[in-house]
């Protein structure tokens, strides 16, 4: 009796020390309202909207950390989760009334140009992070398939923030997944109709040719096959659907 009392005590406070971690933990925190808020992909933004304090939260500890003293891997994680985080606040910042991120812009200025991300001592905008950070220094197309744009055709929001350790096996699979939604790879009359993203970025692939290899690396089989008993490695670019990536 005692000694299951005992258990019993220890089994409590550990819960307790584990919630009370979680509320002293911005990134745990985040990690939550992720797991709460996205399902395939989509965000519920009602929920989002209701928790929004944890969202501040995780954006005021980011803007603390100096990702020069990361690796790589950790910095891209990081610039990544910064990114999406901050695009979540910007379309909270119009909801419920807002049917694209477009909308978060304004007469002068589109939403990725406006300073308003709190990074390191500056104030920056999601081109800065985008353009001027992950893809001009660390040169990887799959960072395309990480950061998204809160619309229907940008690559899924992922469930779980991304993290160094586990960095390249992640960045493969959301390469792997866009590539093999039909919605965003298809084959019409002999010739693969693709995202936009590889035409807008193609320098970042290598060029068509080299969009097409990367295309082809993550296919799966069936896709792959396709591809190679295709007449022409010719492209064609769908239509962009800057719609809100609502649920």
């Amino acid at each position: 009796m005692v000694r299951n009392l005992v258990f019993g005590l220890a089994l409590c406070l550990s819960l307790l020390a584990a919630a009370s971690g979680r509320a002293d933990d911005p990134a745990a925190l985040y990690a939550e309202l992720l797991r709460a808020a996205v399902t395939d992909g989509r965000v519920d933004y009602n929920t989002l909207k209701a928790r929004e304090g944890q969202l501040d939260a995780f954006l005021a500890a980011q803007a603390a950390v100096d990702p020069s003293v990361l690796d790589p891997n950790s910095q891209i994680a990081f610039y990544s989760n910064l990114y999406n985080a901050a695009t979540l606040k910007l379309v909270l910042t119009r909801y419920p009334g807002i049917r694209s991120i477009k909308d978060a812009g304004s007469l002068f200025t589109s939403p990725w140009k406006q300073p308003f991300i709190h990074l390191a001592g500056r104030v920056v905008s999601l081109d800065d992070i985008e353009h001027g950070i992950l893809r001009s220094r660390f040169h990887d197309p799959r960072i395309h398939f990480a950061v998204n744009c809160a619309s229907q055709s940008c690559p899924p929001l992922a469930a779980v923030p991304y993290a160094g350790p586990t960095l390249d096996a992640a960045l493969d699979a959301a390469a792997r997944n866009f590539i093999n939604d039909p919605r965003n790879t298809a084959f019409n009359d002999g010739t693969l109709r693709v995202s936009r993203i590889f035409d807008w970025y193609a320098d970042d692939f290598g060029g068509e040719a080299g969009v097409w290899d990367f295309l082809r690396r993550y296919a799966n089989p069936d896709l792959a096959r396709r591809m190679d008993a295709a007449p022409s490695r010719k492209l064609a670019y769908q239509a962009y659907d800057w719609s809100l990536n609502g649920q």
